[in-house]
């Protein structure tokens, strides 16, 4: 017989138990110098220190040796251990995608090095680099393996370490920015290879710098860690979340490209991390804004739909902030518009290009104007009269707001102190210039500079004001109660202002908010039974109400019956040069009679929208009128019977299954099969679009959808057919995308 296999002679030595059946190695012993003694000594001295341990198997795979330093780890008798699976024992490295599972290393039966393995209920949650070869028989037949391990663990868990810190951003834990730009390349790139969709979502902290300013960075700091934990118990398994660096946050969701459904995410964003927050130095709120772009539709790569969900947030933001859009593509003109405008714009304060127009505000019971609501214009030599829906979001944007509004405050208080002690000037503040330190001193200023007795002056703010921190508001409106002057509250209903607030507030009026005046398939004239409600609650409250916006007769008679108590639109006149208005209040006490046909307008405004319509092979050119989430009517078609179906084409790739359900004449009231959603800016937009996928299988490039009409969009010819298109654009997508 030869010799004794050395992990048998080891094991004989070291345990009483019987050896296990191993075949003697298929190497012949080499000579060493040294005796089988001394060559045990060495190799039991190795075992001890935890420089290298051994380990064997039989033929089956089961565990036939274990060095007894390392047994010792897994807390049980090495009896218990032998015989258990190699595998029970050891796992592979979970984090490693690159290496294969040990069972497959065991079964192939060939030799393997270092493989890092993690041993499985060790009480020092060792991690092992694994090696081993298979031995044979001397007749051939395999007798299992054998090896060594070392302990890796230090090494490993610093590596590990020093991977998280590469990844992940140190102050929040969340994944960093090289991480995040690596992350969407990696998905978007197999995404587009299996036609998957993915939505990236951009976020940005409102007011953060205040906080930062008025309680330290340490309390910034303190406060991105919390916002960081708030958009995890969010998002939580749905996405990837990282920080960009600053207060700008970065989400990546993998399958979904329903507007609905990320609407609602980008709500739940917004609300959590408005809520006040707790920090060692004192308390806080901020806000957030929210902009978003879904891959493949608003970008295929990474640049792309980074560009993308940046501009939606541009746009959030210059909106009012806290609130959430979806990219589309006329943002990148609006982009490009609002960057040459927004240059011109900071020159035309000094080139006095700017002026003030008043538009009255008339007591609907008496037709006398008791207030003029200052309005900006923009007179610029190239583009002409400029609006203030044009430029004063682009001032807002870019902060120009706030020398803007200390300006127009001091010209309509020097103009209004020469007005009847009757007539109030009213001036709406912009939730930036409400927000800014020096808005109260402004006001104050203005008013001792003008003479204008405070009282004369209103105040109008709208509810966006409130995202701001409570404290900071309620100081702001405070003060202002100091002054004097009036306040009063724009668009209610609009927020989040509650009753309760409302009710200790010093607010003299409120203005009804145009969601409640604005027709719809069911009511042309909005909703007046709303309109009666908000009318009574402002008597209990002893406020005023007034209406913005009324532009046709039948709605001020409307109003008149629920009690409002002043209006200001085109059905009396349209806002007035300081000129002018100074020559109509000399002549005496002024009154304006509405007007049924508009001819007040001193600008008609587009009020209507050209969209697109496909029956069966046709595109018809239509233009839309009160569109709503379950419907719509549209003019252009004649005689168009009850029980048609349509396809609306909105543009961008938005297609809407609708039905007539009543006509007349040119004009068809239409209901849609699926509803509409919010788009983040007011208005609607379809859940799904036409997807790029299906258009690159008919033949077309992959690329991002265009801007406007789609073209090629394909148009059912049946009622059976039509049911299926519209549950494949219009229905919520699930699991791997649009496709």
């Amino acid at each position: 017989m030869g010799e004794v296999p050395f992990f048998d002679r080891f094991r004989t030595r070291r345990r009483d138990e019987p050896a296990a059946a191993i075949a003697p190695a298929d190497l012949p012993p080499r000579d060493t110098g040294l005796s089988p003694e001394a060559k045990l000594a060495i190799v039991e001295d190795l075992e001890e220190s935890g420089l290298g341990w051994f380990w064997a198997t039989d033929e089956a795979g089961r565990l036939a040796y274990l060095s007894p330093s390392l047994a010792e780890g897994f807390g049980k008798p090495i009896t218990a251990l032998l015989g258990m699976p190699l595998q029970a024992l050891f796992a592979p490295d979970a984090t490693d995608q690159e290496v294969r599972s040990l069972n497959l290393k065991l079964g192939m039966r060939k030799p393997f090095a270092n493989f890092v393995v993690e041993a499985v209920d060790h009480t020092d949650a060792a991690v092992l680099r694994l090696s081993g070869r298979p031995v044979h028989a001397a007749d051939g037949s395999f007798a299992g393996f054998r090896g060594s391990a070392l302990d890796i663990t230090d090494e490993y868990r610093h590596q590990q370490e020093t991977a998280r810190l590469s990844r992940h951003d140190t102050l929040t834990g969340l994944l960093n920015r090289h991480w995040m730009a690596r992350l969407i390349d990696v998905t978007l790139s197999s995404f587009a290879s299996a036609k998957r969709s993915c939505a990236l979502f951009m976020i940005d902290l409102d007011r953060f710098k205040q906080v930062n300013d008025t309680l330290g960075h340490p309390a910034g700091d303190e406060l991105l860690v919390q916002v960081a934990r708030r958009i995890e118990g969010v998002i939580g398994a749905k996405g990837q979340i990282g920080r960009l660096g600053g207060d700008e946050f970065q989400i990546l969701v993998p399958d979904m490209d329903d507007r609905g459904q990320l609407g609602e995410i980008a709500k739940k964003l917004i609300a959590s991390l408005s809520q006040p927050y707790s920090l060692e130095d004192g308390r806080c709120t901020i806000g957030a804004s929210v902009g978003m772009g879904i891959s493949p539709y608003d970008g295929i790569g990474r640049e792309a739909l980074t560009r993308a969900a940046d501009l939606a947030l541009y746009a959030a933001k210059n909106g009012g902030r806290g609130q959430f859009r979806f990219y589309s593509a006329d943002l990148e003109l609006d982009d490009r518009l609002r960057r040459r405008m927004e240059e011109d714009l900071s020159g035309a304060i000094e080139a006095e290009q700017l002026v003030l127009e008043y538009q009255p505000v008339v007591a609907i019971g008496s037709s006398k104007v008791v207030a003029l609501q200052v309005v900006y214009v923009w007179e610029d030599p190239e583009r002409g009269r400029v609006t203030p829906e044009t430029f004063l979001p682009i001032a807002e944007g870019s902060r120009l707001t706030v020398p803007i509004g200390e300006w127009a405050l001091r010209e309509a208080c020097t103009a209004a102190a020469g007005w009847p002690a009757s007539v109030r000037l009213v001036f709406s503040a912009t939730p930036v210039q409400f927000a800014d330190r020096g808005f109260v001193p402004a006001v104050k200023a203005a008013l001792d500079a003008s003479g204008l007795a405070s009282e004369r002056l209103q105040i109008e703010i709208s509810e966006a004001v409130f995202a701001a921190g409570a404290e900071e508001v309620e100081a702001t409106v405070s003060a202002l109660f100091r002054l004097g002057v009036r306040l009063s509250l724009e668009d209610f209903g609009s927020g989040s202002v509650s009753l309760s607030y409302l009710r200790r507030a010093p607010f003299s009026a409120i203005t009804i908010g145009q969601a409640f005046l604005q027709g719809n398939i069911g009511d042309a004239l909005g909703d007046m039974e709303m309109v009666k409600g908000i009318v009574q609650l402002a008597k209990v409250l002893r406020l005023e109400t007034g209406a913005a916006k009324v532009d046709s007769l039948v709605l001020l008679e409307a109003l008149k019956e629920c009690g409002v108590d002043e209006a200001r639109g085109f059905v009396f006149a349209d806002a007035l040069p300081a000129d002018e208005v100074a020559a109509r209040i000399e002549s005496g006490g002024w009154s304006l009679s509405p007007d049924r046909d508009g001819s007040h307008r001193s600008g008609r405004r587009t009020v209507f929208r050209r969209v697109g319509l496909i029956h069966e092979d046709q595109y018809y050119d239509v233009t839309m009128r009160n569109l709503s989430r379950t419907g719509a009517m549209i003019e252009g078609l004649e005689d168009v019977p009850v029980g048609m179906q349509f396809v609306l084409d909105f543009g961008g790739g938005q297609l809407a299954v609708a039905t007539v359900v009543r006509t007349d004449g040119d004009t068809q009231g239409l209901e849609f099969e699926h509803p509409l959603v919010d788009d983040g800016a007011g208005g609607l937009c379809t859940r799904a679009r036409v997807s790029p996928y299906e258009l690159a299988a008919a033949g077309a490039p992959l690329a991002a959808l265009p801007a406007g009409r789609y073209p090629g969009a394909p148009a059912p010819s049946s009622g059976s057919g039509l049911s299926r298109f519209a549950l494949s654009l219009n229905a919520p997508r699930q699991g791997t995308g649009p496709g």
